[in-house]
């Protein structure tokens, strides 16, 4: 896991985020904006001093806001005065070239004859398969009937099953030979069923229980009721990437757990305790966020999560007041 460093601004992060959400690498994002890459590097991470001039520090953070599906106004005011950068007293170099929109139809109908041409053969290869089940599902029923058939016309080898008394089949009776005496069997001398015992259920584990209890601003809160000395897993598995933050604690401010951005195939597990736990993932589609095997979903491209470890007795091991501080 790539992890960077603390020195990446607020206003950065949320851009980088947005962008990851929408699966763009800073390649596609300098071809949509005509923003040079070393310029876009340096917004994510706050280094406004390699900008040119203050007027591109704005300029710069608004184009790329729009080209990532965030409001530049919006983006501005949450996170105040974007510092200004002096402007260089040198010739500056021409750093954002005129950037080509084509029409959003065109750039389907680059695509359509690429769909169209695998449409076809995978729908020609479901109907076959259809058929085939079908035929398989056909000469089955056949062959059920037929045995079936074959068990009626010869009732020589049927044999029918009477009640045992107390309940169950008895064995069928064979009819006395050549041999047999014809006298009754002995009880006494007779084999005794002897009745199994069912066995005994093993008892259950100890239940933990893991509940959504409501929402505090842009956080999803998640209860976990636990037995005490019970071991309560929180695993995250990445599937692609993400910008993932971990704490320990009820927010941002507590003891750094994760921080920076996932791979395909970084898995995590920590152990929940009393201080509960902060998770943060810019790109929920990328991360699976589970406690004790229950996933955390809050319906969100971009989730926030706290996770509060709760007694038996019902009551939170953490000052539910406080909830309102998680980011």
């Amino acid at each position: 896991m790539n992890m960077e460093g603390d020195g990446m601004s607020e206003l950065g992060r949320h851009l980088k985020e947005a962008r990851l959400q929408k699966g763009m690498s800073l390649d596609d994002v300098q071809e949509v904006t005509k923003i040079r890459k070393k310029y876009l590097e340096a917004i994510e991470a706050g280094d406004y001093k390699v900008l040119p001039g203050s007027f591109y520090v704005r300029a710069f953070i608004k184009t790329y806001a729009e080209a990532v599906g965030v409001n530049p106004d919006e983006l501005m005011e949450e996170h105040g005065n974007v510092p200004a950068a002096p402007v260089e007293s040198t010739t500056m170099e021409t750093v954002i070239q005129k950037r080509s929109r084509r029409p959003e139809a065109e750039r389907n109908a680059k695509w359509l004859p690429t769909v169209l041409m695998w449409t076809f053969p995978i729908l020609i290869i479901v109907v076959i398969y259809m058929y085939a089940s079908g035929l398989n599902k056909s000469d089955s029923a056949t062959v059920d009937n037929t045995n079936l058939t074959n068990a009626e016309q010869d009732p020589k080898t049927a044999q029918t099953a009477k009640p045992a008394p107390g309940g169950g089949v008895s064995a069928p009776t064979a009819s006395p030979g050549a041999g047999d005496s014809g006298e009754a069997t002995d009880p006494t001398t007779a084999p005794t069923a002897t009745a199994t015992p069912a066995p005994t259920p093993s008892p259950l584990p100890q239940d933990i229980t893991v509940t959504q209890d409501g929402k505090s601003g842009k956080t999803t809160i998640y209860k976990v009721a636990a037995p005490a000395g019970s071991a309560v897993e929180v695993k995250i598995v990445a599937s692609g990437e993400s910008w993932l933050e971990v704490y320990k604690g009820e927010n941002s401010k507590g003891e750094k757990l994760a921080f920076g951005t996932t791979a395909a195939g970084d898995s995590m597990s920590y152990t929940l305790d009393s201080n509960g736990m902060y998770i943060k993932s810019g790109y929920s589609p990328a991360t699976v966020i589970t406690v004790n095997g229950v996933t955390l979903s809050d319906g969100k491209s971009s989730s926030r999560f706290l996770v509060e470890l709760v007694e038996e007795d019902g009551n939170s091991t953490e000052n539910s007041g406080n909830e309102g501080n998680a980011e």
